[in-house]
């Protein structure tokens, strides 16, 4: 037997078919490793690093709006925010450069120009500033058709927030507002009453945009009172104060010297003026620093009830951060008035007000609370998301006071 089995086991060992399967087996092995055709093919039809490097880059740019996180809705809503800010300044800017008609006609820049050209009887560097202004306009409608995809593709908890929905969907509709007041604007010649409004449509569509920065970044319960009763009231009173103080500045510069240009060009070639108000303007002035002082009072108030009642540090801050910047409004408004409205610092002035007018909506958003926001694809703690908790509005008074434990 030991005889008959070494045959075999050497033909084993050396040429057994076996042995010359396994030998094919790692040679195609080796071959694979190396230059067999499985590598090749694999080799020939992965992406190129460029094009994969190219992916990630466009996915990079889109996935905060197609695919928002709490903070990426939140930064897109800031976008919103500082873009309807700013196109108020620029606007202003236009206006107190004299340069309101440096395109004189609307939707194109002169009769005979859809973009900036020399017109008759207005330097040219009016009509630049005048289209630059315009042209910022398209800008601020990316960003605002950008917040609206990003409040439509924002699921937290799987479910669309309708609320936010339709404050994103006021931006891009009032772009297209400003857009057409715009334009009665120009064609009214500056008409003050036509200005006013289009000032405070701004203001509004700014509102909804702060509206919708600080509803995102919350959950969508019942709001709870951080603060007590009556300085929560206070802080909604607030708003609507400073409404009016936006309404009777627009009052002001429409009855002051800086009409926002020297030249009417509808005139007909007869000696013209831009329409003003005709009111005294001593005494829209001091309407509107009684409205001031009185913003002032009502703040100085709040901030100091704010900090003795030990409201949170956050509440705190933005009652401080509103007093400072109504004191530092009401000396540049003394300013401004006492050394003949230089167009500069009436520029700063206004600038000022849409900075009053963030700060006392965020104020009022800060003393209530509606939850933290549930991440994408975690259920909500406690109560559901229902299509009601979101009725609470811009001035929701809210429910239960929560004290904090330390000041």
């Amino acid at each position: 037997m030991p005889a008959d089995l070494t045959p075999d086991v050497a033909g084993s060992a050396t040429t057994g078919p076996a042995t010359n399967a396994s030998a094919t087996t790692a040679s195609a092995t080796t071959g694979s490793a190396t230059t067999g055709p499985a590598t090749t093919a694999s080799a020939s039809t992965g992406p190129a690093p460029g094009r994969t490097r190219a992916r990630r880059g466009v996915w990079a740019w889109t996935a905060p709006f197609l695919f928002p996180t709490p903070t990426s809705m939140r930064r897109v809503a800031l976008a919103g925010v500082v873009a309807n800010a700013g196109i108020i300044m620029t606007g202003a800017a236009v206006r107190l450069s004299a340069s309101g008609l440096g395109c004189p006609d609307w939707p194109d820049c002169t009769s005979s120009s859809l973009v900036a050209a020399r017109t008759r009887g207005d330097p040219i560097i009016h009509t630049y500033i005048e289209f630059t202004n315009r042209m910022l306009t398209f800008a601020v409608m990316v960003v605002a058709v950008l917040v609206i995809i990003t409040a439509w593709r924002f699921r937290p908890a799987g479910a669309r927030r309708r609320g936010l929905i339709w404050l994103a969907a006021a931006q891009p509709l009032g772009v297209v507002a400003q857009a057409v007041l715009g334009g009665i604007v120009v064609l009214t010649d500056l008409n003050p009453a036509a200005v006013s409004v289009h000032f405070l449509l701004s203001s509004t569509i700014l509102a909804l945009a702060v509206t919708l920065w600080s509803r995102c970044a919350e959950g969508s319960r019942p709001a709870t009172r951080l603060v007590r009763a009556d300085l929560r009231v206070l802080s909604v009173a607030l708003v609507p104060v400073v409404a009016l103080m936006l309404a009777a500045g627009t009052v002001v510069t429409g009855t002051g010297p800086l009409a926002g240009s020297t030249f009417v060009p509808h005139a007909g070639g007869r000696a013209s003026y831009v329409p003003r108000y005709h009111l005294p303007l001593e005494g829209v002035t001091q309407l509107h620093a009684d409205i001031g002082w009185m913003l002032g009072t009502l703040v100085a108030v709040l901030a100091v009830c704010l900090q003795l009642t030990g409201a949170p540090r956050r509440v705190r801050r933005l009652g401080w951060l509103l007093l400072g910047l109504v004191g530092l409004q009401g000396v540049i408004g003394y300013a401004q008035y006492f050394s003949g409205l230089p167009a500069g610092l009436v520029w700063v002035h206004v600038s000022g007000s849409v900075l009053i007018w963030i700060a006392a909506l965020r104020l009022m958003f800060a003393t209530r609370d509606r939850g933290p926001v549930v991440p994408v694809g975690e259920p909500e703690t406690g109560e559901p998301e229902t299509a009601g908790a979101e009725s609470g509005g811009l001035g929701s008074m809210g429910g239960t006071l929560t004290v904090p434990s330390k000041p």
